[in-house]
């Protein structure tokens, strides 16, 4: 890297975030009005990022109604100024977009490397300029701040910084409040992105510079870390790294990055990076990789038996990284490699207690069932407990007597359900918007007629072994939540079973719950 490292240990950094506008651009995601109220509103006021951009000008009736239930809650909450469009050098067309919308401020989409403006416009850069000039004084006409976007200015930099030079030297001198630095096609490395951030900063001083990274070379978070270290004070992220091709630089991850490797500042509250990327998750139907930083599902499970020994130890096997940090909580997995040590942590948190001979005898089940590539969660653990043990800590309060449920193409699917509970019988009967769904709201009437609480269902994942075989185990885990957040499976060749036994299972957990004198039980069973 050539020239010196701005210094950045205690300063303040600007967070823009676009996952409403360049995170749509994820194949197949497109949020509804409420669904980008939600996101907005979270971000916002819950996350506390500083900037939010929600749209993009001119696509859909659809964007347009979105950004406009935006731009109302946000001139009542005072956050207007914070909000931002991504607009087109088209005269009018995209500020009276925006204009009608509600916004104040444009990102106006720019060319930043010679090769667009003269292949894709088919333009000089002096032709370029000179709309880009009509388009910012049509907007400071009518009231709207302009940002710049210099679109493939990365590839600019490489192949043609005479182009780049030229069009930051002219925009400087016009009413524009950001010039925004996207590596368009996430072309960069770490060293190119320090270089010419750099450059930029230092033939630029008075300018204001965002850079907007993507990830096509799983480069993003690193390219971050090095234009701010090159003196970029505003980055671009997205939730959970959503973005066209291979996304955007996460939130989250980047986050953490400013925060433990510069000791950088920013104003977002990072207990809620979490809730915010449960909700996206949600509502773009892109799930989030187990193992990805800080917000999968795994990246807080210890599984090593050593790392949950070395934890009980003075927390040898925790770094900076502390699951409450980002509003979660560290958990130990069961499996084949978790030994006493893991297994332990988990009873403990149950309030079971079991002497050293038993512990081990429920360590050797838990390793054998996992070579059966079984999936183990603290739920089963009482089950495993009451089998390997044959006590009777676990009663089967609720069982299903029968039940019937029926499709008919065009009609509604209907479940009718008897269920005993506690040795007495009960018979409901529902249609819903599927089979399951039907069951389930049978099950919510029986529960409702008894006064019971029935748990919320958050999550529903449905395993099928690859192959293609007809007669194949399907594995259904359901999460729900009452008081916590746990998980039930069900195993079987019809989905719909597989379900069911999952939700049987999850109502004998809360019939179940743990009381002194069941524990006391099996302590002195076994001890």
């Amino acid at each position: 890297m050539t020239g010196k490292t701005v210094e950045v240990l205690g300063k303040q950094l600007i967070i823009m975030d676009t996952t409403l506008r360049d995170g749509e651009q994820t194949s197949g995601v497109s949020f509804s009005e409420h669904e980008k109220l939600s996101v907005a509103r979270v971000l916002l006021e819950d996350v506390r990022v500083d900037r939010i951009e929600i749209a993009s000008a001119r696509v859909s009736e659809g964007e347009f109604k979105g950004t406009q239930r935006v731009m109302k809650w946000a001139a009542q909450k005072g956050h207007l100024e914070k909000i931002e469009v991504l607009g087109f050098v088209d005269g009018k067309v995209s500020l009276q977009w925006i204009a009608d919308a509600g916004g104040k401020v444009i990102n106006l989409l720019c060319k930043g490397s010679y090769k667009h403006v003269t292949e894709q416009l088919r333009k000089t850069p002096e032709e370029h300029l000179n709309d880009v000039r009509k388009v910012i004084a049509n907007a400071n006409e009518m009231g709207i701040r302009v940002n710049i976007y210099l679109e493939d200015w990365s590839n600019g930099m490489r192949s043609s910084k005479d182009y780049v030079h030229f069009m930051i030297s002219a925009l400087q001198e016009e009413q524009v409040g950001r010039i925004m630095l996207p590596d368009t096609l996430g072309i960069l490395d770490p060293d190119e992105t320090y270089d010419f951030c750099l450059e930029m900063i230092e033939a630029y001083p008075d300018v204001d510079f965002d850079f907007h990274a993507h990830n096509d070379y799983d480069l993003a978070i690193a390219n971050v870390f090095h234009a701010l270290k090159a003196g970029i004070r505003c980055v671009h992220t997205t939730v959970n790294g959503l973005g066209e091709r291979a996304g955007n630089a996460p939130l989250s991850s980047v986050i953490a990055t400013i925060k433990d490797h510069l000791k950088m500042k920013t104003n977002v509250n990072e207990t809620q990076l979490n809730k915010i990327s449960k909700l996206v998750e949600s509502f773009s139907g892109i799930r989030i990789p187990t193992n990805k930083p800080l917000i999968g599902e795994f990246v807080f499970t210890q599984c090593s038996g050593i790392h949950a020994d070395g934890d009980s130890k003075n927390n040898l096997y925790f770094n900076d990284l502390l699951p409450e940090r980002f509003g979660r909580i560290r958990q130990y997995a069961l499996g084949k490699t978790s030994g006493k040590a893991n297994i332990k942590k988990n009873l403990d948190e149950l309030g079971i207690e079991l002497d050293a001979e038993s512990l081990k005898k429920v360590t050797n089940r838990i390793i054998e069932l996992a070579d059966e590539k079984e999936s183990i969660t603290n739920e089963d653990l009482p089950y495993i407990v009451s089998d390997v043990l044959h006590s009777d800590l676990v009663e089967q309060k609720v069982k299903v007597v029968n039940y019937s449920i029926t499709y008919t193409m065009g009609l509604r699917p209907v479940a009718n359900v008897a269920l005993e509970i506690d040795g007495k019988e009960y018979e409901e009967y529902s249609d819903g918007d599927g089979q399951y769904d039907a069951f389930v709201k049978a099950l919510r009437r029986i529960y409702q007629r008894l006064g019971k609480s029935f748990p919320k269902l958050v999550d529903y994942v449905v395993t099928i072994p690859p192959g293609g075989h007809t007669d194949a185990l399907v594995e259904t885990v359901i999460t729900w939540q009452n008081n916590r957040e746990f998980k039930t499976k069900g195993l079987d060749p019809d989905q719909n079973a597989a379900a069911i036994k999952a939700t049987i299972r999850m109502l004998n957990i809360i019939e179940n719950e743990f009381k002194p004198e069941m524990l006391d039980k099996i302590v002195s069973t076994n001890s």
